[in-house]
């Protein structure tokens, strides 16, 4: 009955106007001593590791946000070097994993959500991805929430999708119908030794802002879908490893490759715990020639 009430509320909530307050609060440099104890109150209530960061002092952070999004420690999470091996992207908990039946991707019992409207309604972009092959990770509020490359890649093309921001967390994956193709989201596609891959960074309620690092925040008209295209000297290159993107509080990233491009590692399996960097699938069919460079 709490999990139905917690779900329903969510429609009646003024979702945009509630993320958007809490993300200038979240980057305001005012109220130090407020900040510092919500910051310690966030700690403890979520189990946050300030160890393994960059800087471990919360009360050296000049925002929340720059708390939220803070940088690790050098060598806290190796990265697996193997030329066949596609790791995690972030630090989060496997929502679902799989195979996409045709244009539908898994999302919970009883719940799936078109890839076609998850990559921004083009066919152009989801006919590669058909019957291909993804996996969706949540970022809880204590995990790091910047986002790696899980594969060398050159980045082909950013699209912003306005949307709903539901929760992402499991009780309104299990209940919310077509939920990540729903929400905001920035769709970011790169072309690979694999074949094409899309990283999809979903928005979420109280969600400040999604940020890229070539980019930086991705604010643009939150009523119409947006879209930049990359090529030549223009086009970002990406190693394996290296940070894309980050969230300002936390959502959930969908990664999708084309079929028989990847086979997800059988250890890898819904509700598990993954880290940044760990191995966790094989890469086939691999180009020797490379990315193709961002053409669009």
């Amino acid at each position: 009955m709490l999990d139905k009430l917690f779900v329903f509320s969510q429609y009646l909530t003024p979702q945009l106007a509630i993320s958007h307050l809490a993300g200038r609060l979240a980057d305001s440099a005012r109220a130090s001593g407020l900040r510092r104890r919500v910051i310690k109150w966030f700690i403890g209530r979520y189990g946050v590791n300030m160890s393994e960061a960059a800087e471990p002092d919360f009360t050296a952070y000049p925002t929340f946000n720059a708390f939220f999004t803070r940088a690790l420690k050098d060598g806290a999470r190796p990265i697996d070097g193997g030329d066949d091996v596609f790791v995690s992207p972030v630090d989060g908990t496997i929502s679902q994993l799989g195979q996409v039946n045709q244009d539908r991707v898994f999302q919970a019992k009883g719940q799936s959500f078109s890839l076609f409207e998850l990559l921004g309604g083009s066919p152009e972009r989801a006919t590669p991805f058909t019957d291909g092959e993804f996996a969706t990770l949540y970022l809880s509020p204590s995990d790091y929430h910047r986002i790696h490359m899980p594969m060398a890649g050159t980045l082909k093309e950013m699209v912003y999708v306005p949307g709903k921001l539901f929760s992402v967390n499991p009780t309104t994956a299990d209940n919310v119908p077509n939920l990540f193709a729903r929400n905001e989201r920035v769709v970011c596609i790169f072309d690979t030794d694999a074949g094409p891959m899309a990283l999809v960074l979903v928005g979420a309620m109280i969600v400040g802002s999604v940020e890229t690092t070539w980019a930086g925040i991705v604010a643009p008209n939150p009523h119409q879908v947006s879209h930049w295209h990359y090529q030549g000297d223009d086009a970002p290159r990406f190693e394996k490893g290296e940070e894309m993107g980050r969230f300002r509080l936390g959502s959930t990233v969908i990664a999708v490759m084309p079929q028989g491009s990847v086979q997800w590692n059988r250890e890898q399996t819904a509700s598990k715990t993954v880290r940044l960097g760990e191995a966790f699938g094989t890469l086939s069919g691999l180009s020797k020639s490379g990315p193709i460079g961002g053409e669009s």
